[in-house]
């Protein structure tokens, strides 16, 4: 939870919904293992950082503009599988939009990824990561929907993220397989079950983050910033 004064502050950048994300008609597919690895990784590291930040929210947070006023409505898992239906990112965007987040943590040690921001860094990072990696990918404001954000908000988050990172969005072969072989051995030491399920047609789980933009009936494809 956020201090009043950062709670406040929030409120400012992240309007309460007024609306729910609309459905988009696009077929179910089935989730790579590789996102299903990494949502347990993220579940389990926001619920530890949870408990550290308790009721508070440290001085000085470099991450402070990715939070939100209370936890979104849609669990990661749910979030990835939507990101991944939707956009058609590959696999390998979600991998390097972790190597960014994780980036960020080790770069800023007084942050830390927590239910109020884990949202809206994946969704920016995945977004960054696909413009680097996928030779065709949907614009800002096609993301901005599917990951329940306004497209003026997401474009604010993608600057904030760039900056944070020193535009520093390249990601070794060696790097990206180390990443792999970490979620690997995080999910043999913790013994968890991956079971390869087909998402359904439509995804009901409404996020709790501010949705502006849903006028999107015809969504573009860009290799550009928009």
């Amino acid at each position: 939870m956020l201090a009043v004064a950062e709670t406040q502050a929030a409120q400012l950048r992240h309007p309460e919904p007024s609306q729910d994300i609309e459905p988009l008609s696009i077929s179910s597919t089935t989730t790579p293992r590789v996102l299903t690895i990494l949502s347990y990784v993220l579940e389990k590291l926001v619920t530890r950082n949870d408990k550290l930040v308790l009721d508070t929210v440290r001085a000085g947070n470099s991450l402070s503009t990715f939070h939100g006023v209370r936890p979104p409505g849609i669990s990661l898992s749910k979030y990835v599988e939507r990101i991944y239906k939707y956009t058609s990112c590959s696999p390998s965007c979600f991998v390097v939009g972790f190597v960014y987040i994780d980036r960020l943590v080790h770069k800023y040690p007084d942050s830390l990824v927590v239910s109020l921001n884990v949202h809206r860094l994946l969704v920016t990072s995945v977004m960054v990561a696909s413009k680097i990696l996928d030779d065709v990918h949907y614009n800002n404001a096609f993301f901005a929907r599917v990951g329940g954000v306004s497209n003026a908000e997401l474009n604010k988050l993608e600057l904030e993220l760039l900056f944070l990172l020193d535009f520093d969005v390249s990601v070794s072969s060696r790097v990206f397989e180390s990443y792999c072989q970490h979620f690997e051995k995080e999910m043999l030491c913790n013994g968890v079950a991956i079971e390869k399920s087909p998402l359904m047609n439509t995804i009901d789980d409404v996020t709790e983050i501010s949705v502006e933009d849903t006028q999107i009936s015809s969504p573009s494809k860009s290799n550009a910033f928009d």
